[in-house]
Parts: C-alpha cells; structure tokens; sequence
C-alpha cells in the first residue's frame, strides 16, 4: 500500500483524505455548472449525488492496487475548497494521472497549484513515480494553465477525439517525468 503521511502541509493549505463531514464543501462547488462544465458527462449534482460522491472519495485515501485513485482534500480555514487526485494508472510504467477540481471562489491565489505541487511532490519522491500525465478539454484554458504552471509540457492535442456534450472534442495532454521534476523545472507555486 502507498498512502502519504497525513496530514501534507503546505504554506497556505492543510491536505488529508476526505471524509463524509466534507459534504456540505463538496456539494457547494459540485452543484455549479461552472464547475462541471468540462467534466465528461457531468452535471450539476443534487446533494444526494454529492454524498455518494464524497463517501466514494473518503475511500480514496491510498494506493492498494494499480488502477485505485488517491483524492486529497484540500483545506484552509475556510473548509475544503477542492481536491486533487492521482490515479495509478501503471504500475509497471510507475505512471499516474493528475486530476484536480477547486471551487472557483477560491481561484486565483495559487492555491490549486499549491495543492497540485505537494500532491506530485508525493507522487515522485515518495511513490516513485517515473511520469505524470494530465487530460483536459481543449477549451479548458484554466486546467490547462495550471497544468503548465506546475511544469508539466503539452505533449499532445488529440484533435476531436472524443465526444463531448454531443460534439467532437480536442483534447489537451500535458505530462512531467521525475527528473524533470527533481530538477525544478516546474514553475513554483504563485
């Protein structure tokens, strides 16, 4: 099993599992159109559809096995703004995928990409991980941004790859390796 010391502390943000009294943090941004709008097949969720979601992401707490998904809440004083996950996705490939969502209200301080760093910091210094890849749509200039903040390159846009809301969607890939990572080519949280 692979599961970070909890809590990870960061200058602004406290980051632990996420547990079932998360719910009233993780309905307030799940129930926003804006913030599911570029989430494959997601919809706003009612309160009930936030609480099947929040007690799934309360049993993301490590990796057991290849395939399991680790989510980190992310906490200041205000209460949870937002999580940040890593699949597992190849054991052999030591590879991960990076996900993250934040309510907006707390955007703009670098507090995603605070959260994002110490989660790949894990990933690479403590997991072993060899290479980090993220997905986002085309047209979703704030993930993308991030992602290249935290000094992850473009290495592909699939050009209407999947289907989206019932259009053909580009996709974005961006990735990072451990070396790449060891030696501070990210850029460091703002």
């Amino acid at each position: 099993m692979l599961q970070p010391t909890y809590p990870i502390r960061t200058a602004r943000l406290l980051l632990r599992p996420v547990t079932i009294d998360d719910l009233d943090d993780v309905y307030a941004y799940q129930r926003r159109p804006d913030v599911v709008r570029w989430m494959l097949g997601a919809e706003p969720r009612t309160r009930e559809q936030s609480r099947v979601s929040v007690l799934a992401m309360a049993g993301e707490d490590a990796w057991r096995a290849e395939g399991d998904c680790l989510t980190v809440a992310a906490v200041t004083d205000a209460g949870l703004i937002g999580i940040v996950e890593l699949v597992w996705r190849s054991q052999t490939d030591r590879t991960a995928e990076l996900g993250f969502v934040f309510h907006p209200d707390h955007g703009g301080r670098g507090l995603a990409t605070e959260a994002a760093t110490a989660v790949l910091d894990w990933g690479f210094t403590e997991a072993g991980l060899h290479r980090v890849y993220g997905r986002c749509h085309g047209r979703n200039d704030a993930s993308a941004r991030l992602m290249t903040r935290l000094g992850m390159r473009q290495e592909a846009r699939h050009v209407e790859s999947y289907l989206f809301r019932g259009e053909w969607a580009d996709q974005l890939v961006f990735a990072i390796l451990a070396n790449e990572w060891q030696a501070g080519t990210r850029t460091p949280p703002s």
